[in-house]
């Protein structure tokens, strides 16, 4: 992989959403002060504001960084806006963020951490968990330039990731949504697809190459990143319009074979869906275990949801969990369990998840049960 160090992925099934209970929330408890320093001024004012887990705390991430995430980490993004602008009256957004590397008890610690912030700003916040090559539109929403995903991380309470020194690696620009974003990618032949610009990045030499079906957006995107690393670096660089050729200065420099499959693509989510396959659930603990009951298939409205219950609406790219304001005590505090013991039954792991109150605003949530 570049020759960075080899992260062992977690089993994507095996989500944060089952840890609230277990050691590592104890854990967390344990660390966590009466009142979290990392926390202070957050949700006062208009702003997006981003941390990152290290050794179970919540740490400051740079502004000048943000948008630049590591795959062996994660992380907490709270987005404070007005959804009225002639109002003063603030509104939330509170993601956590899950890289393909991040430990059990890095993306364990975000998620309690998260409803703690929830908790923090009085419950007002919307909740969603994102994991890493899998985020909603609303988070890319925050980076207009998109995110790049870069390997490594850092310290862990359990174990220890690290950079290494300066080795040539490949980087994939890639459209989700509106946003371009970066990532890096295993350093082969292979990863070189026409629908995408992808830039060999060796330090004194870098090029990019412009697969034959990728668009200006990411063209430009690519281009700009070189003209950064060139003025970094004091390097070269070239670009290579995509022809089907193999017998480029690019594939020269890659090797042909990938030193690990990449297995996510069996759970991808679907860029558009269908309302007529969205499914909604009610979920119960009522009878001492958890149940989920079918309420309805297609299209959904407001009117199919009940303040005295959970609801998760599935769309195939996201699930909403409603969390009506009669809801149990137990109903309410279990949702983001709620969420994942129904993603797991029904091998969904990866898809983002969105937990919100009943009458809090959420566009996504009233745009889908209006399609």
């Amino acid at each position: 992989m570049s020759g960075l160090v080899k992260q062992k992925k977690y089993d994507w099934k095996d989500t944060n959403l089952a840890l609230f209970g277990s050691d590592t929330e104890k854990q967390v408890k344990k660390e966590s002060a009466e009142t979290e320093p990392a926390w202070a001024g957050a949700g006062q004012e208009v702003s997006l504001k981003i941390w990152r887990i290290v050794k179970f705390k919540v740490t400051d991430v740079d502004p000048a960084d943000y948008g630049k995430f590591f795959s062996g980490d994660s992380y907490i993004v709270l987005n404070t806006y007005k959804p009225n602008p002639d109002s003063e009256e603030l509104a939330f957004d509170v993601h956590f963020w899950i890289g393909k590397y991040s430990t059990q008890d890095e993306y364990g610690t975000a998620a309690y951490k998260t409803v703690e912030l929830d908790t923090f700003l009085d419950d007002r916040a919307v909740q969603h968990r994102e994991v890493m090559n899998r985020e909603s539109d609303l988070f890319l929403s925050y980076f207009p330039k998109g995110i790049t995903i870069m390997e490594g991380g850092a310290d862990s309470g359990f174990r220890h990731v690290t950079v290494q020194e300066y080795k040539p690696r490949l980087l994939q620009f890639s459209r989700k949504g509106r946003n371009v974003s970066v990532f890096e990618v295993p350093f082969s032949q292979k990863r070189l697809t026409p629908g995408d610009v992808f830039i060999l990045d060796s330090g004194s030499r870098i090029i990019q190459w412009n697969g034959a079906e990728c668009n200006k957006d990411e063209k430009f995107q690519a281009a700009m990143y070189v003209q950064k690393l060139e003025s970094e670096q004091k390097a070269t660089s070239e670009v290579i319009e995509d022809n089907g050729s193999t017998n480029t200065a690019i594939h020269s420099i890659l090797p042909v074979d990938d030193e690990e499959e990449d297995d996510d693509e069996a759970d991808a989510i679907p860029k558009d869906t269908d309302p007529s396959t969205f499914e909604l659930y009610k979920a119960s603990d009522a009878a001492g275990t958890l149940e989920f009951t079918k309420v309805k298939e297609g299209g959904v409205t407001i009117d199919d949801f009940d303040t005295n219950d959970v609801f998760m609406l599935n769309t195939g790219r996201t699930l909403f969990v409603w969390v009506g304001n009669g809801a149990s005590p137990t109903e309410k505090q279990n949702s983001l369990g709620y969420a994942h013991a129904h993603l797991a039954k029904r091998n969904q792991g990866m898809m983002p998840v969105t937990v919100l109150k009943e009458g809090f605003t959420c566009a996504d949530f009233y745009a889908a049960i209006a399609a």
